[in-house]
């Protein structure tokens, strides 16, 4: 298949990238390269595939619609899976208008493509931040999600009823994702782990926003590709799943593990809870289980250990970018 993956040069977008390259599938990457995070990273998480007769990179943004249109027009495209969005609930707060802009704009613009050039097959990257403060655990599919708490869980939540929209008026076949805390090598700088991780090898304090009960249900990278992978060949209807761990664990926990694989001492500062943050989030991936054959193996204290391996191999240095 030739597939065209926005936000491919990101942490899930690389991932999935060498993939697909490596079960034999042709990769179209759209990435913009932004300065959210340095783009010389996004650089180094293609240097495996770059030079790859399968890959073909067009770093431009899903803004530009006659770049978009062109790439459709000339690529033969099977299947899109759109990854590329601005990320994060706190940045969303202080720039509401860049992010609806791109993440429901940018979703339009390619679902159009997908209309104009006969792709009927398409994923949209979501996220677990559309529940909300929900109160129910574990987060169903069938929960309401009706009350976004951040710009960025709005223009998720956004994205989903504008793929129902176009799967009904056009016949797109699409599968809504709702990643659950994604980390694991290549994760990006200004995420927990990374973050804490960086903090601590750099003997410096770890912000803690509230009192360290908060829970996340951290999911490996791993995981959530074989999740993507398995659905390629069954993309029917207009289907949203959880892709989460299941198991979640609080602040205080996650720090804890970390001190383990380290053998370092954290140095914890608390700080008032910030707009947007959600206290829990808890996957239920029975409908994923059923339907997609999705069973997540990895462990956080196995992903933990691969993280710190990664981050001591890539040596990086402190990026101003903490969001």
């Amino acid at each position: 298949m030739n597939i065209l993956i926005t936000g491919g040069a990101g942490f899930i977008g690389s991932h999935i990238s060498e993939r697909l390259i490596k079960i034999g599938h042709n990769i179209i990457c759209i990435d913009n390269f932004n300065d959210f995070y340095d783009p010389k990273i996004k650089e180094d998480n293609l240097a495996n595939i770059i030079n790859n007769k399968r890959f073909k990179l067009f770093p431009i943004d899903i803004l530009d619609k006659k770049k978009i249109n062109k790439i459709f027009l000339e690529n033969n495209i099977d299947l899109v899976i759109h990854l590329a969005a601005r990320a994060g609930v706190r940045p969303s707060i202080a720039n509401a208008e860049l992010y609806e802009i791109v993440n429901v704009q940018g979703t339009i613009n390619l679902l159009e493509e997908c209309k104009r050039n006969n792709v009927n097959k398409f994923i949209f990257a979501s996220s677990s931040s559309v529940y909300g403060g929900n109160k129910k655990t574990p987060f169903s599919e069938n929960d309401q999600v009706d009350k976004p708490v951040s710009p960025y869980a709005m223009t998720k939540k956004s994205g989903e009823l504008i793929c129902y929209t176009y799967h009904y008026l056009y016949n797109i076949q699409v599968f809504a994702f709702r990643f659950f805390t994604v980390y694991g090598p290549r994760q990006r700088p200004e995420m927990a782990i990374h973050k804490f991780v960086r903090e601590m090898m750099d003997g410096r304090d770890i912000n803690i926003y509230g009192n360290g009960k908060s829970s996340r249900d951290y999911t490996y990278i791993d995981d959530i590709i074989d999740g993507i992978t398995n659905s390629l060949d069954i993309i029917s209807g207009y289907e949203i799943f959880n892709l989460g761990n299941s198991k979640p664990i609080n602040i205080i926990e996650l720090i804890k593990i970390i001190e383990d694989q380290t053998g370092l001492n954290a140095n914890i500062v608390y700080a008032e809870k910030q707009p947007g943050d959600v206290f829990c989030t808890y996957s239920d991936i029975s409908k994923a289980k059923r339907m997609i054959n999705y069973n997540p193996e990895v462990s956080i204290e196995v992903g933990i250990k691969r993280f710190i391996e990664w981050y001591k191999s890539k040596n990086y240095k402190e990026i101003n970018n903490d969001c």
